[in-house]
């Protein structure tokens, strides 16, 4: 009996607490919305690909719950965004994500709005290679409306992608001779060859790749000054063999807009992924390519910038790479194995493991090149400098191949961890040389001995060690050397190469690194 009291006296508390409780009422938006921003910017896109996803916070400031009547896109059903009103995509079928009816708000409340756009530019009716995309988010009509901007470039590209079997959804992927030995060889890499028509790269269009873009055997892909192109996730270039990828790109007279330079890069163009390591895969020099040259190129958030394999005694450099830049890689700059290459002016930074490594032997000659590592994402395992003549398989085979020669003149090898080269030999042949170079090692336990005896002028001549560089900004990959830096007046006339990378003559007192010294604004 007395559990029935208790249980009818609670019962009869909460029916007299819901019946003084008014039921939420919603009143009319009275055209009073408050919002975090009055447009919203959806970074640059090309055209036929999705955006990221942005947002639009609303708010209710006013005592009273409210619902917004609709909201809507100005130009409606034919809008080419579309939006999600706190997790809701609004009306079904052709209005989804167009159009929403009673949105509820309650008194000092707020919600989200999130907008996305996938914009065909050959439906906007213009001819040009770009073109700006506006429409408006109305909230509500009549008198009480309120707008939102909605701003978003489109940018028109050529796509190169590999095809895709409609019935069993297998990609394209890339055959060709991988040992070397004649006999075409299947691969499991995504990719198609490009075609005779498609392998000069202009600066009409950007160029956006998906899976690898092979060049096949004998034939040359040759990118103009100002080509610009963007990689997709594990996407690149493989020059096979005999094949050659000349990059021609000239000096230009914006240093912010870079408008002469070859600029390869992710596919991703908003800010937030504008320094973002390991976006794309790599520039791949296959064994058997030939005569590969870059000229002023930029080459940036890859996994590793050019991968150059084999061909060391070829009688043309495997790759020779003048006046460029190579940043943001997470893995490494440049990797060689068993190759040859001829840098000059040459700036290499942030590297997940090596800005450069020379590795399995072969033959490099450096020449004013700054190679810098001032990685701060995660722990690196190498300096920024790597030498070594061997490898070792899966069953811990070591096998050995002679470094004939590596050479780092006027050149700049430094970064925020020390030492900042290492040199590791297995073989009897293991040539290399530093000379009138600022180079970062401090380590009691190595120096002195084997490959790190600096008094040898075999192997060392005319460097500094341990001083400050004066870099402008390493981090945001501002490399000039300013006027209180130790590479000043370090260089020989023997190794100097007459203009820096910014096309200023060298004086007879010659800086190290790929920059003149300079005086830096405040």
């Amino acid at each position: 009996m007395k559990r029935l009291l208790s249980f009818l006296l609670c019962f009869g508390i909460l029916l007299f607490w819901s019946s003084c409780r008014n039921d939420f009422e919603f009143s009319p938006n009275q055209g009073q919305l408050e919002f975090a921003k009055d447009t919203i910017y959806l970074d640059t896109v090309f055209s036929t690909i999705g955006s990221s996803t942005y947002n639009l916070k609303v708010y209710n400031r006013s005592d009273e719950d409210i619902v917004i009547p609709t909201i809507q896109f100005e130009n409606g059903l034919n809008s080419n965004y579309r939006m999600n009103v706190d997790g809701q995509t609004g009306l079904a079928d052709a209005q989804e994500g167009k159009f929403f009816e009673d949105v509820e708000l309650l008194a000092h409340d707020s919600l989200f709005i999130f907008i996305e756009t996938t914009i065909n530019i050959s439906t906007l009716g213009s001819l040009e290679n770009q073109f700006l995309y506006t429409d408006r988010i109305l909230f509500d009509s009549g008198s009480n409306q309120q707008n939102i901007d909605v701003v978003t470039l489109v940018k028109d590209a050529v796509f190169i992608y590999p095809s895709k079997n409609d019935v069993t959804g297998i990609v394209e992927t890339l055959s060709f001779d991988v040992d070397g030995d004649g006999v075409i060889d299947n691969t499991d890499t995504q990719g198609r060859f490009l075609t005779d028509d498609e392998l000069t790269f202009t600066n009409e269009k950007p160029y956006v790749i998906y899976g690898y873009a092979g060049v096949g055997t004998g034939k040359t892909l040759t990118m103009e000054p100002g080509t610009r192109v963007h990689f997709h996730a594990n996407s690149g270039i493989i020059v096979t063999d005999n094949a050659t990828l000349n990059i021609n790109g000239s000096l230009s007279t914006n240093q912010e807009s870079l408008e002469n330079e070859v600029i390869l890069e992710g596919d991703r163009l908003e800010p937030l992924y504008e320094d973002i390591p390991g976006q794309w895969g790599t520039i791949w020099l296959y064994n058997g390519s030939v005569s590969n040259t870059i000229n002023y190129a930029t080459i940036k958030n890859a996994t590793v910038g050019i991968l150059s394999e084999g061909d060391p005694n070829a009688i043309n450099n495997k790759l020779t790479i003048t006046n460029s830049q190579i940043y943001n890689t997470s893995s490494f700059g440049i990797l060689g194995r068993a190759t040859s290459i001829k840098a000059e002016n040459l700036i290499i930074n942030n590297s997940g493991q090596s800005s450069f490594a020379g590795t399995y032997g072969g033959k490099y000659n450096f020449t004013h090149c700054t190679i810098a590592n001032y990685w701060n994402s995660s722990f690196r395992e190498y300096p920024a400098l790597l030498l070594n003549d061997y490898i070792v398989d899966e069953n811990n085979t070591v096998f050995v191949n002679d470094l004939t020669e590596a050479n780092f003149n006027n050149c700049i090898i430094y970064g925020n961890d020390n030492p900042e080269f290492l040199l590791e030999n297995e073989g009897d042949v293991f040539n290399f040389k530093f000379s009138n170079s600022l180079l970062r090692f401090d380590n009691n336990n190595l120096e002195g001995s084997g490959n790190y005896n600096f008094e040898d002028t075999t192997f060392y001549v005319g460097n500094t060690f341990n001083e400050d560089p004066d870099f402008e900004d390493s981090l945001e990959n501002m490399m000039r050397i300013g006027s209180d830096s130790e590479a000043i007046g370090i260089g020989s006339s023997e190794f100097s190469v007459p203009n820096d990378i910014l096309g200023n003559l060298r004086s007879s007192s010659i800086d190290a690194g790929a920059y003149n010294n300079a005086t830096f604004e405040d």
